[in-house]
């Protein structure tokens, strides 16, 4: 007999040959019904697999669990690939993993896929499925397993097989006629899948090199119920309406060119926004106890040498050469606020030290991820650089973690925390990693927030607490991070005279709130829909003079409009009013003004707004002092 310590700390006792199914059915026959696999010793397999003889951990995976959706999509990608072989068997196997909300398979074709063949080829993934085949692993030898998949004329497999270390034993899933090289785990049959939908077709080189063959990956999404697949594809609906991309095009927000890709244009009202953004951010910095700094944007190697980023981050930095020494364009702000705390010395009195700072950052993005402001090769890095000392931590980062929930909240963006630990590739002592770790988990469950540990993922010099945000779609964007550092203070021997009188070194913590002004703003702009909130509108208000007769006293309701500090306009083209109404609207402009005989007599307004509500009919004095409390209040 052995024992399976459970999710709660409680065991129960199995025998030898029982798989992960014996024993989740004798827990719970509801629980079994919706259990997709097993994780074993933190490894997920599959249900069918027998449980190790000397005992484990066990955990039962659900589509809840992010490893339980890989599971249950990796297995549509796979009854994706069978219906591909069964329409067009001269078709190529490559790849085919689950990815966030759904899956692809890569295939090499003589001609790319057209919409009407994907209709097809899913309309066969629905017939496999009914089929309710039996998925089952098996393993081979590495030279069985090259046999097979050779005389199968599978050359892509053939090449993945070979790379693999000889003497490894090579696992392999069968569904009817289909047979698979993976690693797994899978659902039980394919009767267990029961939504699917193919969402997109495009080309993919083989293993994303330029020098490879072009293949066809075929994308597709997999959901339990029909009803939640059907709310995912009017989520992807709506999201389509709602690209930032788009909208920054028609609203005249920002732009992307050729002549400079990954690098944003921002148009006169785009800056209007990104300058209301950094007003507030300044407005919020303050209130909050930090000085504003700014350091240059290019500084010499021996600096990132010392950082470490030279070791670390060379392939993402920009670099030069002047007056014959190399220098570097800075990819982050850190080292910047470092040499600006040595400037001078410190003692205790002085900390924390919050040096704010919105950087001008260049990282060299690969173009192929390149996306709109979400991803772009320049952007403005909201920064702070907290220097303070070890039994600090805790207090900081909960008045941080205060910070990004007012932040957040006015927004109107809930989130979620994850911790990153440790990675492979990183600097320092165990023990510093721990302390760091420690004290971050020990500050947010200070606060009574929750979080989820991400293990492996901090930066190379200390754990973090990354917030993902949660837009009005439901999609999570990770934006602010809190990042622990004992490193790179002491590689610039950074020190400060403690209370004993000795000189001690501080702490760093790295955070930003809005992630960068640019992705911040990409994400509000689909979030909001375009239709920002009237504080933060670029335009806020405009005059529709309903003919040109009614032009001078538009021009005068401006003018009190403008003195009261509201960013209005004057639309008075040659055109009906409906129509620059209408116009007004498209543009998501909070409110729209119509002037006529009677408002000009009588010294009015006559208020639309963008939803097309009937606001009424104001003096203009008292609609400009109702509007300026409305942006003062951010409501």
């Amino acid at each position: 007999m052995a024992e399976a310590i459970l999710k709660d700390g409680n065991k129960i006792s199995y025998e030898k040959g029982e798989t992960g199914a014996d024993v989740i059915g004798r827990i719970s026959q509801g629980l079994l019904r919706n259990t997709l696999a097993v994780l074993v010793d933190g490894e997920p397999r599959d249900l069918s697999a027998p449980l190790p003889e000397s005992g484990c951990s066990l955990l039962a995976l659900t589509f809840e669990d992010e490893e339980g959706k890989k599971v249950y999509r990796h297995t549509a990608a796979h009854v994706m690939a069978q219906a591909v072989k069964r329409l067009y068997p001269a078709a190529k196997l490559t790849i085919g993993p689950a990815i966030e909300n759904g899956f692809y398979y890569d295939f090499d074709v003589e001609t790319p896929f057209t919409p009407e063949e994907c209709e097809k080829i899913e309309a066969e993934m629905k017939k496999i499925i009914k089929e309710a085949l039996p998925i089952e692993r098996f393993e081979l030898s590495r030279d069985e397993a090259l046999k097979l998949m050779t005389e199968r004329e599978e050359p892509y497999k053939v090449e993945l097989i070979k790379e693999l270390p000889e003497g490894e034993t090579i696992s392999f899933y069968k569904q009817g006629e289909y047979t698979d090289l993976c690693r797994g785990p899978h659902l039980g049959k394919t009767s267990d899948l029961k939504a699917v939908k193919i969402t997109n077709v495009t080309g993919a080189y083989w293993r994303g090199d330029a020098n490879n063959k072009m293949l066809q990956r075929v994308y597709g999404t997999a959901f339990p119920k029909q009803s939640e697949l059907d709310a995912y594809i009017t989520m992807i609906e709506e999201a389509k309406k709602r690209d930032h991309r788009k909208l920054g095009r028609e609203l005249g927000l920002f732009a992307f060119r050729d002549e400079a890709p990954g690098f944003p244009f921002y148009l006169p009202k785009g800056m209007v926004l990104k300058n209301t953004l950094i007003d507030y951010w300044r407005s919020v910095h303050k209130k909050w106890g930090y000085v504003e700094i700014s350091t240059p944007q290019i500084m010499k190697r021996t600096l990132w040498e010392t950082s470490g980023h030279w070791d670390h981050y060379k392939e993402n930095m920009y670099t030069t050469v002047i007056d014959g020494e190399d220098y570097a364009i800075k990819p982050m702000n850190c080292p910047g606020s470092i040499l600006v705390y040595s400037l001078e010395p410190h003692s205790y009195r002085d900390l924390p030290l919050r040096y704010a700072e919105l950087g001008h950052v260049h990282r060299h993005e690969l173009s192929g991820a390149l996306h709109g402001m979400f991803r772009v090769r320049c952007f403005t890095q909201d920064d702070a650089h907290i220097l303070l000392a070890k039994e600090q931590i805790k207090d900081e980062v909960i008045r941080i973690a205060s910070l990004f929930d007012e932040v957040y909240n006015l927004f109107g963006l809930p989130y979620k925390i994850e911790l990153s630990t440790m990675p492979d590739d990183h600097i320092g002592t165990k023990e510093d990693w721990d302390a760091a770790t420690g004290s971050l988990a020990d500050a947010i469950t200070a606060i009574g927030k929750t979080y989820t540990v991400n293990e492996g993922d901090g930066a190379f010099y200390g754990p973090k607490l990354d917030f993902h945000i949660k837009d009005c779609l439901g999609r999570t964007w990770q934006c602010g991070t809190i990042q622990l550092d004992f490193q790179l203070p002491g590689r610039f021997n950074l020190e400060y005279t403690g209370e004993d009188g000795e000189k001690h070194c501080p702490v760093m913590i790295h955070r930003v709130v809005f992630g960068s002004i640019e992705r911040f703003t990409g994400v509000i702009t689909e979030h909001f829909a375009g239709a920002f909130p009237t504080w933060l509108a670029p335009v806020q208000a405009v005059v529709l003079p309903i003919s040109e007769k009614h032009t001078d006293y538009a021009e005068k309701v401006l003018e009190t409009l403008t003195a009261a500090g509201i960013r209005a306009e004057l639309d008075a083209r040659n055109e009906k009013i409906g129509y620059r109404i209408r116009e007004s609207q498209l543009q998501k402009i909070p409110y729209m003004l119509v002037v006529g005989d009677k408002e000009a007599a009588d010294g009015t307004v006559a208020v639309r707004t963008r939803k097309g509500e009937d606001g009424g009919v104001l003096p203009v004095a008292e609609f400009a002092a109702s509007l300026k409390k409305e942006i003062e209040d951010k409501n």
